[in-house]
């Protein structure tokens, strides 16, 4: 008789899965000015990490789609092993290399890979459990990344007016002690294939999909639609509200990492009764007024809620446009997973670069920036309407 499967340490090793993606995306940043007091490194130089961070990861993303039988466990808790050693290494390396920025960056494509791997596997993971409401509990499975973000910056935020900023090494070793425990939780879940290996699609299939092309654009708007405004809320609460930038990160990317969190958790918990397709253009609807609101208002405090508010309005917009995918190319297996994860990227690099432009172009206006941005979320509500009236099929 075989012995029931305990899926709900699967479903934590997820969630610690998620953690430690927001931990590797989101702890680095917080230490720029540690990096250019110590090593004396420019600032303009220490752009290099993010822009190396989000390249090795759609690489990761890609070379996962093109992967067709890729062995989930001893992938998955590779994506924590390199995780961990990044964080470690971040400790260390920056000191041995007669250029810190080499052996920064080093760590950086270290970690990388592990976030990339994190963010193609545990969707399908959960995916593949018999669990009720999938769409809910794709939704709950990311609200906690946003958890994850909230807690490296509060957590690192209390950590330095504590011990000092000087002592950052030690941090990144105490982060560095999640996806070290994860490992075992990954080694000894259970964790069933997505499809069976014969019947899922290759990368060259879904891109002969039609309407899978749809999806990626979907995935695309949703990337976009989020990052565009959680990469400039601090800049955008520093130069609005006039606080310093510990404030700015606290209030800015924290505030808004909470207000996403809170919009995955409620439809997690609360949103089985309702039409997800109809839901998310609710959702995009409320996000174009909130990107409105933070580009018009003349009043900032006005202007920040809403950015807060398309937290709560874009929380949905990846895990749901994974959970449509998924639902309407059953059989798209890793790739599609991978595929969808490298478009919510691409989103997630080009909006907030469009922000960047449009910040450029009016002489430094944050708000004209965003105001490029609210594109993204009226895009989402086109694909959506056009899935509508899509069949299923090629």
């Amino acid at each position: 008789m075989n012995p029931i499967k305990d899926y709900s340490k699967t479903k934590q090793a997820c969630y610690l899965g998620f953690v430690t993606q927001a931990i590797v995306a989101n702890f680095t940043p917080l230490l720029f000015i540690a990096f250019h007091r110590e090593y004396d490194i420019p600032i303009s130089s220490l752009a290099l990490i993010p822009a190396v961070f989000y390249v090795v990861q759609l690489v990761t993303d890609f070379l996962c789609a093109k992967i067709k039988n890729i062995d989930y466990r001893k992938s998955i808790i590779l994506s924590e092993i390199t995780s961990a050693l990044g964080l470690i290494g971040m400790a260390f390396l920056p000191s041995i290399f007669p250029d810190p920025l080499v052996g920064i960056l080093i760590c950086v494509c270290v970690y990388a890979v592990g976030s990339g791997l994190i963010e193609v596997l545990c969707s399908p993971i959960i995916e593949a459990c018999p669990f009720p409401n999938k769409e809910g509990m794709m939704s709950l499975l990311h609200s906690f990344y946003c958890w994850g973000a909230v807690g490296v910056i509060v957590g690192s935020t209390l950590f330095f007016s504590l011990f000092g900023l000087e002592n950052w090494r030690l941090l990144a070793c105490l982060w560095a002690l999640i996806p070290l425990y994860n490992i075992i939780n990954f080694a000894t879940c259970p964790i069933e294939p997505i499809v069976q290996e014969a019947e899922g699609m290759s990368m060259s299939q879904l891109l002969r999909n039609r309407m899978f092309w749809l999806f990626l654009l979907l995935m695309v708007a949703a990337g976009a639609s989020e990052s565009s405004m959680a990469q400039w809320t601090s800049a955008f609460a520093e130069a609005s509200l006039g606080v310093d930038k510990a404030i700015g990160d606290l209030a800015g990317p924290c505030g808004f990492a909470f207000c996403m969190g809170i919009g995955r958790l409620w439809y997690g918990k609360k949103g089985q009764k309702l039409d997800l397709r109809i839901y998310m253009t609710g959702a995009g609807i409320l996000s174009f007024l909130a990107y409105l609101t933070a580009s018009l208002s003349p009043v900032p405090v006005v202007a920040f809620a809403g950015c807060m508010v398309s937290g709560l309005a874009v929380g949905i917009m990846w895990p749901g446009s994974i959970s449509l995918t998924s639902a309407r190319i059953p059989k798209g297996g890793t790739a599609l997973f991978a595929l969808l994860a490298l478009a919510g990227d691409v989103g997630g690099t080009f909006g907030p670069s469009l922000v960047g432009l449009g910040i450029k172009s009016s002489e430094n206006d944050i708000q004209c920036g965003l105001l490029a941005a609210s594109v993204f979320p009226v895009m989402l509500v086109i694909c959506l309407l056009a899935l509508r009236f899509s069949r299923p099929g090629k």
